[in-house]
């Protein structure tokens, strides 16, 4: 923090430990960063400790459970190298089924969607709404479908946030929102959800 204050739960992130600030807050990123091991090693990297039960509820959340169970080894499948074997969007639902089972209040959702195909940001998707309810979520994105339902948007550029409100007041008093909109929907096939 160079000027201002942030806080988290309205204490000032230079009033408490790195540690203690890293232990609330949950990733979820474009790039995804699996390791050697199995499935399950996989997704318990941020609680060691949890129960196979917990593993496969945060999976069934995460949108993945089932295709896991697909797999001849379930959740005792090695992944190879950075999870090469899996699409990018088993891998992306690995990486949250990772964030549910961490359970932080803190959520850093960023870019997520923006290399999967349709199918799988769905899956994605309904997994991040699962995910960000009775938590704090700051979402990046540049496919505004993943933002749509977000209680604040801010439209960011040159490093400058340009307009901030829900998805229906940037519609209403954004030309440059509008014109996101109607750039993606053109690049979709008209396939943003109004």
């Amino acid at each position: 923090v160079t000027e201002g204050a942030v806080t988290v739960d309205g204490i000032d992130v230079r009033d408490v430990t790195m540690n203690s600030l890293r232990k609330n807050i949950g990733m979820v990123q474009q790039d995804v960063y699996l390791f050697w091991g199995t499935v399950a090693e996989n997704i318990t990297i941020g609680k060691p400790d949890a129960s196979t039960e917990e593993v496969m509820e945060a999976a069934r959340k995460a949108s993945l459970h089932d295709f896991v169970m697909s797999l001849p080894h379930g959740y005792d499948t090695h992944l190879g190298e950075n999870g090469m074997r899996f699409s990018g969007g088993e891998r992306q639902r690995i990486v949250l089924a990772r964030a549910f089972l961490r359970d932080s209040p803190f959520i850093i959702f960023d870019e997520v969607t923006s290399s999967l195909d349709r199918k799988n940001e769905v899956e994605v998707q309904k997994g991040f709404e699962r995910l960000r309810k009775d938590k704090t979520v700051l979402a990046i994105a540049h496919r505004l479908s993943t933002i749509q339902s977000a209680e604040q948007i801010c439209v960011v550029e040159s490093g400058r946030i340009v307009a901030f409100g829900t998805h229906a007041e940037l519609l209403d008093t954004s030309s440059h929102y509008q014109e996101l909109m109607g750039s993606q929907a053109a690049e979709s096939g008209g396939d943003i959800h109004e």
